[in-house]
């Protein structure tokens, strides 16, 4: 023990020295150049079709923007015959054309021009067609995986991609008749309810897959999104949109390295730890780094339903404590629908019998407080 000690009395002020001297290590990657151009999106082709790309910047890793949008550009689609279709900016970075029928038997290129007068522009690309995504399934395993099915029976597809949109129904803690407009009570209906309300998110993730080791063009029960257990997603209906691309080799192995650089990061737009180079370039700077890749396919998608009862220990809830706040409020003498309680983040519940109300938070009453929309979708 005394010698351990005595090794001890050594050592222990050597390793204080080395931390008191010890300077936070920043590697290369986090200072290095950055700002660069990221390009998301694919040409759709096919008739009545709407193509969405996205432009942004890149960011440090320490960044704490997490997101920066690329705004008031110029896009444009071209088409090797000459045609010129318009992107038009919507907001936040996001570019979309008005339904087009763009022919899958021609090629693309996309072009861009920055509010700084900079152009950059991809190379024509051949169009592929996406074969019809067979079925969507799900299984629960605790967790809820959605998988997907499609298969070519061309064998000419090989390379896929998936993207989704979410959609939930999810009710509010407390359910309520009474609604605030202008200072004034009034009694909801079916159009100003704030009892049940709908929720979309796109994805962010990359999916890929391939069929290019198999015989034939088949993908089978491929995981394609997972809804964690007792999530919001699924407290009273959920429901995912699943959009299927084709690419080429190519581009499947742009994405494959993309997929791999932001396994630890998230998606596309956070920052990346190399750079990756795609088929977009600047005109007047080929060495400039430019992320992203541009493909051109048809779409094909397919729709599922996820609803409470058909899932099993699913016990979704908001903190109560929260949401355990009344407070009793007398009515104003000269009109009892008059609302002036001074805190705004507090809104009607009921009426006493006798006369009072009982208020508590709105974020409590009214779904539309989480972020959603109390508008039915069309396809609900």
């Amino acid at each position: 023990m005394n010698k351990i000690l005595q090794i001890l009395f050594f050592i222990l002020p050597a390793m204080l020295s080395l931390i008191a001297c010890k300077k936070p290590y920043e590697p290369p990657v986090i200072k290095a150049e950055t700002n660069f151009l990221v390009v998301d999106g694919n040409i759709s082709c096919g008739n009545n079709v709407v193509t969405t790309i996205t432009l942004s910047r890149t960011t440090r890793l320490g960044d704490s923007i997490l997101f920066a949008p690329e705004l008031n550009a110029l896009v444009f689609i071209e088409q090797q015959q000459g045609n010129n279709f318009i992107v038009t900016e919507q907001s936040n970075g996001t570019y979309k054309t008005q339904p087009l029928n763009l022919d899958p038997n021609n090629k693309y290129r996309l072009k861009i021009k920055t509010a700084n007068n900079k152009e950059y522009v991809s190379g024509y690309i051949a169009a592929k067609t996406a074969p019809p995504i067979d079925s969507l399934t799900w299984k629960q395993n605790e967790d809820v995986t959605i998988y997907v099915h499609t298969h070519d029976p061309l064998n000419k597809t090989k390379y896929y991609r998936w993207d989704y949109i979410e959609t939930w129904n999810y009710p509010s803690i407390y359910s309520t008749d009474l609604g605030v407009k202008n200072g004034l009570i009034y009694y909801k209906d079916a159009t100003t309810q704030t009892d049940s309300c709908w929720r979309t998110t796109n994805s962010t993730n990359i999916i890929l897959s391939s069929s290019i080791a198999l015989s034939e063009d088949v993908i089978s029960n491929f995981p394609v999104a997972v809804v964690p257990q007792n999530s919001e997603k699924i407290s009273l209906g959920y429901s995912i949109l699943v959009k299927q691309y084709a690419l080429t080799e190519e581009a499947f192995r742009y994405f494959q390295l993309i997929q791999k650089n932001t396994e630890q990061l998230g998606s596309l737009f956070d920052a990346q730890p190399s750079l990756l180079k795609g088929n977009i370039q600047s005109v007047d700077n080929p060495n400039e780094p430019v992320i992203g890749f541009i493909s051109a396919s048809t779409i094909t998608e397919k729709r599922t339903f996820i609803r409470k009862r058909q899932v099993i220990n699913w016990n979704y809830g908001r903190p109560v404590e929260y949401c355990g706040i009344f407070l009793t409020i007398s009515q104003n003498p000269a009109n009892y629908l008059i609302f002036d309680y001074p805190d705004p983040s507090f809104g009607p519940y009921y009426f006493v019998t006798g006369g009072g109300m009982v208020i508590t938070k709105k974020t409590c009453l009214e779904c539309t407080e989480q972020g959603g929309t109390n508008v039915k979708p069309l396809f609900w």
